[in-house]
């Protein structure tokens, strides 16, 4: 069977290194992308199983990368976890409203994580 592939937007490098991290030794295949522009072209070019999203990105935030993946045809049914440091329970309800599927505030715990992710696969 192949390997699910989750691509990572995250424009801090460790958070993008400790979140590749976790998903390549739990068995999934990563990109990632550091800019909300290319996040949406790399989303309709490689169809990944799963989104893991900052929210606070260079050219687009994660909330419109959010709202623009649901909306196309192409990237609706790919599968969004927020992943911010933005924890206010208005951040949450904003970023479910957009289409996410989940939402985990930095730090999370590493089980936290997983856990969202085997939920959306």
């Amino acid at each position: 069977m192949a390997k699910k592939l989750i691509l990572i937007v995250e424009d801090s490098p460790t958070d993008l290194r400790v979140a590749q991290s976790l998903c390549e030794d739990n068995g999934f295949d990563t990109i990632t992308v550091e800019d909300g522009e290319k996040a949406l072209i790399l989303a309709a070019e490689k169809n990944p199983d799963l989104i893991l999203l900052d929210v606070i990105l260079p050219n687009k935030n994660g909330f419109q990368i959010c709202r623009q993946l649901k909306k196309d045809e192409p990237t609706k049914h790919i599968k969004v976890i927020i992943v911010s440091s933005k924890d206010q329970a208005s951040d949450k309800f904003w970023g479910m409203k957009q289409g996410a599927d989940a939402y985990i505030t930095k730090p999370y715990k590493e089980e936290e994580l997983l856990e969202a992710i085997e939920k959306c696969i």
